[in-house]
């Protein structure tokens, strides 16, 4: 039995959720979306509710089923699609997939940019990850701990910290990029952990300059900056330095860091393989509403480890409650997760991996 309803995200806008045999599964949305995602809905969120009422599911054994199930739901667009699927992982879980390694947690402790108003970060996400714990739990555990302790710090450092977050639950304080990066990189290391950035430079960029509050930068000064940032900082990772259809710009960022394309690759193998072909990047964020299909989920990710390239399974800045890229990242093996660190619909996909990997130790 296959039934659709309208909820909520964590942005309190309108979503899909699918319940299939008392299976639940929902999609979530963006707020910082690149130009080439898979469109939301084909048609409107009420018709394709309806359609999705309309679809008599095949029973379910193993992963190429999912061909099946995208040809029966061609006519809905990306949201839709990627709920009824999430509804079928969640009756299987990871129990469709051969793969059982745990990925690491990349959190965003402090934010800006689009995802929150009126922020003082052109940057959107500051992030860290756990570079020496052995298991999930440790990581995870590890990560929350630096984000309350980086809280502390904020609220004594600052008089005008109001304890803000961004709508993924980072602590957004009223500072400047370079500000945040020379705090936690003052503190890091002392829980051993790495610090990264998520850009988000087409949210700023504008007539072809990268504008800033305090300068506008060229195209090849934006390089020569982000560079910069990657040795200052010793940064593991930076995702959408340029702009999105820079490619070849892309090229010239320095991969001792993971460079990573999410608005540049949007999950379509297509322009992973330019981004490839021109080294753009050294790693990838997969997003399964970005393109509508756990098929090509499966098979970008596939692809890319077969080449040596990261892939990053991530959340969305509008998420529900839904837990199915947790066992994705372990199905399919998916080296970092990329969910958040505070907040009731980031923590519940930190936890089910906690349970999956107490899970397979049990094994």
């Amino acid at each position: 039995m296959l039934n659709a309803a309208k909820i909520l995200n964590s942005r309190e806008e309108q979503t899909i959720q699918v319940n299939w045999n008392g299976f639940i599964g929902s999609a979530p949305e963006g707020k910082s979306k690149g130009s080439f995602e898979a469109k939301p809905y084909l048609t409107n969120i009420d018709d394709e509710i309806s359609k999705l009422r309309e679809i008599n599911l095949p029973e379910i054994n193993s992963f190429e089923d999912f061909r099946t199930v995208e040809r029966l739901s061609k006519d809905l667009g990306s949201v839709a699609r990627i709920a009824l699927e999430f509804a079928i992982i969640q009756s299987k879980t990871y129990k469709l997939f051969d793969g059982r390694k745990l990925p690491r947690p990349l959190g965003n402790v402090i934010g800006g940019g689009l995802h929150r108003e009126n922020s003082t970060l052109e940057f959107q996400e500051f992030l860290v990850i756990d570079s020496k714990s052995r298991s999930f739990v440790k990581a995870a555990e590890n990560n929350m701990n630096f984000y309350n302790f980086i809280g502390e710090k904020l609220g004594a450092k600052l008089d005008n910290f109001d304890g803000g977050r961004t709508d993924e639950g980072a602590w957004s304080p009223y500072m400047n990029n370079e500000d945040v990066l020379d705090l936690l990189s003052k503190y890091s290391k002392k829980f051993g952990l790495r610090i990264g950035i998520d850009m988000a430079a087409s949210s700023f960029f504008r007539n072809n300059l990268y504008t800033y509050k305090d300068k506008e930068l060229t195209k090849d000064e934006q390089i020569d900056y982000v560079n910069s940032l990657i040795k200052k900082y010793d940064l593991y990772y930076v995702e959408d330095p340029l702009h999105e259809n820079d490619f070849l710009g892309f090229s010239h960022i320095n991969k001792r860091a993971l460079v990573v394309g999410d608005d540049l690759t949007v999950t379509n193998m297509t322009r992973l393989k330019q981004a490839l072909q021109l080294s753009s990047v050294n790693a990838f964020i997969v997003k399964p509403n970005q393109c509508g299909s756990l098929v090509e989920v499966r098979e970008i990710a596939d692809y890319a480890k077969g080449l040596g390239v990261v892939p990053i399974i991530s959340h969305r800045s509008g998420e529900t409650m839904d837990t199915s890229i947790s066992h994705l990242a372990v199905g399919l093996e998916i080296p970092i997760i990329k969910c958040g660190i505070f907040g009731k619909e980031r923590e519940v996909k930190i936890k089910e991996l906690i349970n999956i990997e107490k899970e397979i130790s049990s094994k």
